[in-house]
């Protein structure tokens, strides 16, 4: 089967690095997120990846802390899962770059656009920590930019629920989920895709978002592959 898409950005959440343990790294949950990303890279797709960072810190959780500098540490978070999975590619043979977007050049290269799509023309994965760099902006908000300067096809968020609902399928039984949207209809709903300012950039730059259910990996696969899975959100 060939791929549908050349190239993507895959979300990937910190809680969902954790499993179970709702902390901290769970290798045997990030490893079958990575063979699922080794297909796909073997199948000729080029992908970017930003991860968050919540399984080791929430900045708008972190009570009276200043919000600039609690979403620095979360930056930091993001590197250090950034720095896992990259070593977990790397140990099933596949090429992998980190690059941050605050300069740290003892653990990872500068996020450098030019220099990141010239990896991807060369096979390799990047992953991309720190988020945008700056606080107040989400890793959704990171995600929908680096997927903007990459020119990437589609951006892949892989999250713990299986789609799009037009409310939380965890509190509510009779939530209803819906296979295909428009920007327009989720900014107007203010349905929890992404943040609004996440969705208004994909909205500006005719990016569409595929969300769906990590808890089986082998649904990135089936994203790249053009498989029906989750929701598909596209422009108006």
């Amino acid at each position: 089967m060939a791929a549908k898409y050349k190239r993507v950005l895959l979300k990937l959440s910190g809680e969902a690095l954790a499993g179970e343990k709702r902390t901290g790294l769970d290798y045997s949950v990030i490893t079958p997120i990575c063979e699922s990303i080794k297909k796909c890279a073997d199948e000729g797709v080029q992908i970017g990846i930003v991860v968050g960072g919540g399984n080791f810190w929430r900045g708008r959780s972190s009570g009276a802390m200043d919000r600039t500098r609690a979403d620095h540490i979360g930056m930091l978070a993001t590197t250090m899962n950034a720095l896992a999975v990259a070593d977990v590619l790397e140990s099933l043979g596949l090429d992998v770059r980190v690059q941050t977007a605050i300069s740290m050049p003892q653990v990872a290269e500068p996020y450098i656009r030019n220099r990141a799509m010239r990896h991807f023309e060369k096979g390799r994965i990047v992953i991309f920590g720190c988020g945008t760099g700056n606080p107040f902006f989400s890793t959704d908000t990171a995600s929908t930019l680096r997927a903007a300067e990459i020119e990437a096809d589609i951006v892949l968020k892989a999250t713990m629920v299986d789609g799009v609902y037009d409310k939380d399928p965890n509190k509510y039984a009779d939530a209803v989920k819906f296979d295909r949207l428009t920007f327009g209809e989720v900014l107007m709903r203010n349905l929890q895709v992404m943040d609004s300012t996440a969705a208004s950039m994909c909205k500006d730059n005719n990016l569409p978002i595929l969300v769906f259910d990590l808890k089986d990996p082998e649904n990135i696969y089936r994203a790249c592959m053009g498989e029906d899975v989750g929701t598909l959100v596209v422009p108006d």
